[in-house]
């Protein structure tokens, strides 16, 4: 992960999800492809473009009835509720934090759902123990992303899909540029992956028809707009547009899957 005392300063001592730059829980950017952004901006519109970024992956994944599903950097849980309008059997999320894993399930009251502590890269499950896997806003973090496509391959049943969503490097000398830019690189909060080798680790791992998809039009102009207007935090960065327009960074949707003849 990230720089252990900076995360475990925002997620656990800390409570990233009560700054007002997030809402109702959610911890992530947003999608914002629905939202009008030439006037002004609700709280309920904010937390509408988190929900609609978990309804993004969950599509990519078809996530129906009967799936088992895990999320990995399952923050408060509210990602599971979103999971669980989708009619799967059991939803299981892991949280590296175990205050967070403490808050999720406090507020967790469906028994097909069940949170845990562990790492990206150390799942705490059996080989082949679930049908779907996701990430949402949590991958900028892992240090160790080879270690979380091999632990994503291998808790998958054969046939299992993987969805993950969040920001990379566009290329390998993004990183000292993105730190100057943004608070969040510079701290160690942040890592700056480029996309293509988190790829290359996908199918390292035995991941198939891995592909990925740019969102970022549909992320940052929303979060810029809701930084400009929303309420948030003083000194919240407003460079993420910035970043992005400089060709520096990304949002994105990758997806694979596990060969269906495969064993685990």
């Amino acid at each position: 992960m990230g720089d252990q005392a900076e995360l475990r300063r925002i997620y656990g001592t800390g409570d990233l999800a009560a700054l007002p730059v997030f809402a109702g829980g959610f911890i992530n950017f947003g999608y914002w492809a629905d939202i009008p952004l030439d006037g002004g901006l609700t709280v309920e519109q904010r937390i509408a473009s988190q929900e609609a970024l978990y309804d993004v992956v969950l599509d990519a994944l078809e996530v129906s009835t009967g799936d088992r599903v895990l999320e990995v950097g399952s923050g408060r849980g509210l990602g599971a509720r979103r999971i669980l309008r989708r009619g799967p059997d059991l939803v299981r999320g892991v949280d590296l934090m175990p205050e967070q894993v403490a808050r999720a399930t406090e507020a967790n009251d469906d028994p097909r759902v069940v949170f845990l502590q562990g790492s990206s890269d150390d799942l705490p499950f059996p080989d082949a123990s679930f049908d779907a896997l996701l990430s949402v806003e949590a991958a900028q973090h892992f240090h160790n992303v080879p270690g979380f496509a091999r632990e994503s391959a291998r808790v998958l049943a054969p046939g299992g899909r993987f969805a993950l969503t969040t920001f990379f490097a566009r290329h390998d000398q993004a990183g000292p540029t993105l730190a100057e830019l943004l608070k969040t690189f510079a701290s160690g909060l942040d890592l700056a992956h480029p996309v293509d080798r988190v790829l290359d680790d996908l199918h390292e791992a035995g991941f198939e028809q891995v592909t990925a998809h740019s969102i970022g039009e549909h992320v940052w102009r929303g979060l810029d707009r809701w930084l400009e207007l929303g309420p948030r935090p003083d000194r919240w960065d407003r460079n993420w547009l910035h970043a992005f327009e400089r060709g520096l960074l990304d949002y994105w949707l990758l997806t694979g899957q596990k060969p269906a003849g495969s064993g685990g």
